[in-house]
């Protein structure tokens, strides 16, 4: 047996098709085996395929559906015996099948199989066995399915494909085999045109092969996309591609030779866990009791579960070090900060982190929960890779980042015992107690030494007050190691003063009260700078902090700064995470917190921090991106140092180092009473995340800024922001939720009189619009910016909303009032010198004429247009106005250099435009059968980019290239299916296909 899922859903029986006529049953079957061989229970089929509106037989529907499924795929099956293809597992069902009868498990196999044989060194043999990983699709997922084309689990299939793409780009290109790679480096670039990772690498495989020309071509077209939908101008890596071309000719194609060779390096297994801990003492029961847990049957998950400084982090890091030859393919590990009382780590986020760590750039990330899950899980499908997930508070925090397959290991650290881990998905559970009295005292011993011994009493003593806990017991050895000269005996005494102390204070019997008193012994201790220093360390939002930073908090320097770290790092109120970094446990962080700061100290400190950080942002900003210095809101340069951004490099690593503190710091300061700080760094660090694919950082901190403008009526800023998450959207290909932001964008930058933010999110507008097919809506949008260019005086502006308003009247067949509009802006276009802008206003002006039949002065037009954007090198234009020739001429040549064109530029619109006219021309030209492949081939382009008009187009062509092969019927359901896309949208040529279908 054998099952497609990878394009439509097919099944066979040896060579004979199995007869899959229900929709419902495809989507059954499909969902089960998009699954991987995991069950799905009764709701999630139901929510699959009906949503909130299930009816109220949907448990038996799907019991129908399967009850066929089953007589189909197993005819010879006894009557009411158990079924091995599809067994009911609970309350929902599984689909067992061999690697080789499924084409996506063959698809992931040969992926994992091209993954071992790179690390192995053999670049040919990855490739190939790439290359035989994508020959497993035919199409879309489930694209027979329509009901579940946004589902999941498809969205996440089609994300592995993309990513398969572009390592098959790199493996071929690191072979030598550059013009074999082009289509494949071709098709992840169209895919992302904004992506300039993506399209500096595709610039860089042109130069390695010679093709110059198009090199240039693509990054000028790059740059105008960049300028139009993001309004910024090319990043680092898409502007040093560009300065490689200019280079001589002959240095230009070998130099990029050598980078193109691994333009992006094979990433090595990830290598997360954090360092060992030093003088890690006992714990061999529990460390055993691990080993026996993780290695016996089909345990992959356990929870290690216990009381706050218990030592469970220590623990599971310990034996993750001990245990990290068992996992080739890598080890991932997250604090997921569950106790932070503001802050905790959300799925989305630690998701997207490790999808960054497994190879996935930031473009491809998916933005919803269970797309980034999806991927994750089909990311390590195969591979033996641990995952630490530290610091939970619930079930719900865990279970999207638990691994769908048996492979991998799963190591879970929270206060709570998670039950329900432990019953919906078999996790096994280590109960960590306090340290036994033996294994603290050779902890103390270890660090303290000599008074251990010659007090047994006190030590003992002191292990009671620290109540067993580790974290306790090495703050206090500590202060015992700073006071050499006092007995232990004296030190245990002020010790049990503190604790009586803290429970008067602590009526209410705080099981921590032990804990606390050590905490606060250590911080009587410090000098008064130290304590100021730890109290306004709990405030930092973010999970660590550099000196710089604490330099602006405390209002110091940054060797003063450094200092008291130091001071803090030795008495264990801080650790470093790095040489130059520095981290606080939870505990320890509350603690300061509950210390209180007097006179509104700490809101002085946190602003000084948000000040110097935004001056920081800005200052790289204008270091990568000078350009844009314009766009951005001037900061003031605060009276602490900022650390060293004046070059590329320096900038670069900045944003880096910082970037999950300053989502951070957005998200505080937006609940804070910051907002203009929440405003200020969003806006000022959005080419930095768009430009480096940090698409989940940029949604969330877009989302937290936008709710922080509009809590203090800033409409201009909200109108801002939401027209750059818009922009994302589109991005992602979310054009109902784009429409839907940019309407609220135009609605506040209209109250507040922002022209520029208005006529930016009109123009954005009128294209989702356009690309809908709702062509009033667009040219109701287009005439508003057309206004609002007027009133501005912006002539230019004025011009191209003159041009696209005529495109989208001109679909409307309003050719007319199209002309008059085109006209008028190839009039201002020449005043202003625009040649561009006038170009693409002939290229309409043609189409119009082509309608009309006035085929001479189609010509002249789009022959003027292709003039002009050969002298300018615009190379869309170019494309736009040979298809205007090859469609008026029925010239082969032109429509083949049009349709070259737009997939070098990944133009997909355009490619479905030229693939139709190049299906027209030869069906007019006596090649029929020629004609249906070019037809069904746009038509396949047109569905996956959503484009209305060309899918109703290529109908047409079908069902005229049916009728000359002498198939009525299939000419009649295509005819019948171009009247009713054509009419939907409002097209004139509905009018044309319903003659033909009266006649």
């Amino acid at each position: 047996m054998r099952i497609q899922v990878l394009g439509p859903v097919r099944a066979w029986l040896g060579d004979d098709p199995v007869a899959l006529t229900s929709a419902g049953r495809r989507a059954v079957l499909g969902l089960l085996a998009v699954a991987g061989g995991q069950p799905l229970g009764q709701a999630e089929l139901v929510d699959a395929l009906w949503g909130d509106q299930p009816p109220p037989s949907a448990a038996n529907i799907i019991q129908t559906h399967v009850k066929h499924l089953r007589r189909l795929l197993e005819p010879g099956r006894a009557f009411r015996s158990h079924s091995a293809r599809l067994p009911r597992v609970g309350d929902g069902y599984a689909l067992r099948v061999s690697e080789d009868s499924l084409d996506l498990l063959r698809f992931r196999r040969l992926l994992a199989e091209a993954t071992a044989a790179r690390q192995n060194g053999d670049q040919r043999t990855a490739a190939e066995l790439t290359a035989g990983a994508l020959a497993q699709w035919q199409g879309t997922p489930l694209m027979d399915v329509p009901m579940l084309a946004g589902h999941p689990k498809v969205l996440a299939l089609i994300e592995e494909r993309r990513a398969a793409l572009g390592r098959y780009g790199e493996l071929m290109i690191m072979s030598g085999a550059v013009s074999e790679a082009l289509p494949a480096l071709e098709e992840a670039a169209a895919a992302q045109p904004l992506d300039e990772a993506g399209q500096a690498r595709l610039i860089r495989a042109y130069a390695a092969a010679g093709r110059r020309a198009k090199a240039f071509a693509t990054f000028h077209d790059t740059r105008r996309l960049l300028a139009d939908e993001l309004g910024v101008d090319p990043g680092p890596e898409l502007s040093a591609a560009h300065a490689s071309l200019l280079r001589d000719p002959d240095e230009a194609v070998a130099a990029p030779q050598i980078k193109i060779t691994n333009p992006f390096p094979v990433r090595p297994a990830p290598a997360q866990l954090p360092a060992d801990v030093p003088g890690f003492t006992g714990r061999a029961d529990e460390l055993a009791a691990l080993d026996r847990l993780l290695t016996a049957g089909d345990q992959t998950i356990v929870t290690v579960s216990g009381m706050a400084g218990v030592g469970k982090t220590a623990l599971a890091v310990r034996w993750a070090h001990r245990a990290r030859s068992r996992f080739p393919d890598g080890q991932l590990h997250v604090n997921l900060r569950g106790y932070d009382s503001e802050q905790p780590t959300t799925p989305e986020d630690a998701l997207a982190g490790f999808l960054r760590a497994l190879g996935m750039a930031g473009n491809d990330i998916p933005a919803g929960r269970d797309e980034r899950a999806a991927a994750y899980r089909s990311l390590l499908d195969g591979r033996r890779v641990l995952v630490v997930l530290d610091n939970a508070v619930s079930v719900d925090q865990v279970w999207p980042l638990l691994p769908g397959t048996t492979s991998c290991t799963v190591v879970v650290t929270s206060r709570d015992m998670l039950p329900g881990l432990v019953a919906r998905h078999g996790a096994g559970r280590l109960v960590v107690p306090l340290l036994p009295a033996g294994e603290a005292l050779i902890l103390i011993t270890r660090l303290i030494g000599d008074r251990v011994r010659d007090d047994p009493a006190a030590a003992a003593d002191l292990i009671e007050r620290c109540a067993h806990l580790p974290l306790a017991l090495r703050v206090a050895a500590e202060l015992a190691i700073g006071r050499p000269e006092t007995p232990l005996r004296e030190l245990v005494a002020e010790l049990a003063d503190e604790s009586r102390r803290l429970e008067l204070l602590n009526a209410g019997g705080d099981p921590q009260t032990g804990v606390r008193a050590v905490f606060s012994w250590s911080y009587r201790q410090l000098a008064p700078a130290a304590a100021r220093a730890f109290r306004l360390l709990g405030l930092v939002p973010g999970p660590d902090v550099a000196g710089y930073a604490v330099a602006a908090l405390l209002g110091t320097g940054v060797a003063e700064a450094g200092a008291l770290l130091e001071v803090l790092a030795r008495a264990h109120l801080v650790h470093h995470v790095t040489a130059d970094r520095y981290s606080q446990h939870d505990l320890l962080r509350a603690y300061a917190i509950d210390l209180g700061l007097e006179g509104g100290e700490g809101d002085r400190a946190l602003e000084r921090l948000a000040d110097a950080t935004l001056f920081t942002a800005t200052e790289a900003m204008d270091t990568l991106y000078p350009a844009e210095r314009h766009r951005r809101v001037r900061a003031v340069r605060p009276r602490s140092p900022i650390p060293p951004v004046g070059d590329g490099a320096g900038a670069q690593a900045w944003l880096d180092r910082e970037r999950d503190n300053l989502v951070a710091l957005v998200a505080h300061a937006a609940v804070h009473g910051r907002p203009a700080h929440a405003v200020g760094l969003t806006l000022t660090l959005l080419r930095y995340l768009e430009s480096g694919g940090h698409y989940p950082e940029a949604v969330v901190m877009h989302e937290h800024a936008v709710r922080a403008a509009r809590s203090t009526g800033d409409a201009a800023a909200e109108a801002q922001l939401l027209t750059n998450l818009a922009v994302m959207d589109v991005q992602q290909g979310h054009y109902e939720r784009a429409d839907t932001v940019l309407r609220r964008a135009v609605e506040l930058a209209r109250a507040c009189g922002d022209h520029a933010v208005q006529a930016r999110a009109l123009g954005n507008l009128g294209h989702v619009d356009q690309w809908q097919g709702r062509y009033d809506e667009a040219a109701d949008s287009l005439r508003k910016a057309l206004e609002l260019c007027r009133l501005t005086g912006d002539r230019a502006a004025e011009a191209r909303a003159l041009g696209n308003l005529g495109q989208v009247l001109r679909r409307q067949g309003l050719d007319e009032q199209a002309a008059a509009y085109l006209s008028e802006s190839v009039r201002i276009c020449r005043d202003i010198g625009d040649p561009v802008g006038e170009g693409y206003a002939l290229v309409s002006l043609g189409d119009i004429a082509a309608r009309q039949r006035d085929s001479r002065r189609a010509v002249r037009s789009h022959r003027e247009a292709l003039d002009i954007f050969r002298r300018t090198n615009e190379r869309a234009g170019t494309a736009l106005a040979l298809d205007g020739l090859g469609a008026v001429t029925h010239d082969v040549v032109f429509l083949r250099e049009a349709l070259e064109i737009f997939q070098q530029l990944g133009e997909r619109a355009g490619e479905a435009r030229v693939t139709n006219s190049l299906g027209e021309a030869l069906t007019t030209t006596g090649r029929p059968a020629d004609g249906r492949e070019r037809h069904l081939a746009a038509l396949t382009l047109a569905t996956g980019t959503g484009d209305r008009y060309e899918s109703a187009r290529a109908h047409a062509g079908l069902a005229r290239a049916a009728e000359m092969l002498g198939d009525p019927d299939t000419a009649e359901r295509h005819r019948n299916q171009a009247w009713t896309g054509y009419t939907e949208i409002g097209a004139p040529e509905a009018e044309d296909i319903r003659r033909l279908i009266d006649r």
